[in-house]
């Protein structure tokens, strides 16, 4: 039986997981948990009868579209696919005015976007919660997925370390978020020249003080690394980088997980990734589908992560 919870997210957007207490993180992962559960013993659960999310994508998506779309129908609610090309802000209609329209149809919105102040002005100006599902600053959804891949194998979060070797990225930016909120150690090894968004990296600061976990920004990987419990990688060039992935290759030269780099970590470390992934590049295909690997579980956590997000802030 899924357990009904107070939370703080009833009707409110999701921009951030900075905007988002540490208590109210655990609730999620404990509901999607609870969720997960119901799904694997057939139980039916659907609280989200009636309602609709609509999902504007502005970034193509494998797994945003689907875990959104399969999880609104698998609550008992729909999930409408808007491309931007098939809509008005495709042809210049500005944020605002989409924002006030939706709202008018729709329980909420998720958009996967380039720009993360059109989700900023999105939310402010529709009537109805806003979910960020990936905008070039933040990917929160992604970050709850992996928490509750990492509390599903290491059977705890406070304490743990995990290391990310690549470009200092939305994904970064939202393990820096989730891993300062409850209490996981994070080193983040990057180039120079790549290094994640500094006022990102204080606000985070701020939250590991409160938290007592660490971080560690450096430019070697084997920093990182070093008796890490959780590695996780990212593509080196991210979609609308295109332009810059000969040069990104030079510049990434020696931040590839491999054989050599994961011998610095624990034995029992796990290795994550939010895919897509570049086999050869940012990690060799010995580590990616080795048994230290948790890619697909990851990946299917994005299901039901959002499922208990959507739960939260719509039932």
């Amino acid at each position: 039986m899924i357990t009904a919870s107070s939370t703080s997210l009833k009707g409110k957007d999701l921009l951030t997981l900075a905007d988002v207490s540490p208590e109210t993180i655990l609730n999620l992962l404990n509901k999607a948990q609870e969720i997960k559960k119901a799904k694997v013993n057939g139980e039916e659960y659907t609280p989200l009868k009636g309602k609709t999310l609509g999902m504007i994508f502005e970034k193509s998506s494998t797994r945003t579209r689907v875990s959104f779309e399969a999880g609104m129908l698998q609550l008992g609610g729909h999930a409408l696919y808007l491309n931007s090309r098939d809509l008005q802000i495709g042809r210049g209609e500005p944020i605002s005015d989409t924002a006030k329209v939706l709202s008018e149809y729709l329980d909420a919105i998720m958009i996967r976007t380039f720009s993360h102040d059109t989700v900023i002005e999105l939310a402010e100006y529709a009537s109805i919660p806003v979910i960020n599902g990936l905008t070039d600053l933040y990917h929160p959804c992604q970050a709850l997925a992996d928490l509750l891949t990492i509390l599903e194998v290491k059977g705890t979060l406070k304490g743990l370390k995990l290391a990310y070797i690549g470009d200092g990225n939305n994904v970064a930016h939202s393990l820096l978020m989730a891993c300062s909120k409850v209490g996981i150690d994070i080193a983040i090894a990057t180039p120079e020249n790549y290094e994640a968004n500094k006022e990102v990296v204080a606000k985070a600061e701020s939250f590991a003080s409160a938290s007592g976990s660490t971080i560690c920004l450096t430019t070697n990987p084997i920093e990182a690394v070093a008796n890490a419990d959780i590695i996780y990688s990212d593509v080196w060039t991210s979609m609308g980088q295109e332009e810059e992935n000969e040069q990104r290759l030079k510049d990434f030269q020696g931040f590839q997980i491999n054989r050599e780099l994961v011998q610095h970590a624990k034995d029992d470390y796990m290795f994550l990734h939010c895919l897509p992934a570049h086999r050869e590049e940012e990690v060799t295909a010995e580590i990616i589908d080795g048994s230290n690997s948790y890619i697909f579980q990851q990946a299917g956590n994005r299901l039901h992560a959002q499922k208990a997000l959507l739960v939260e802030i719509l039932a």
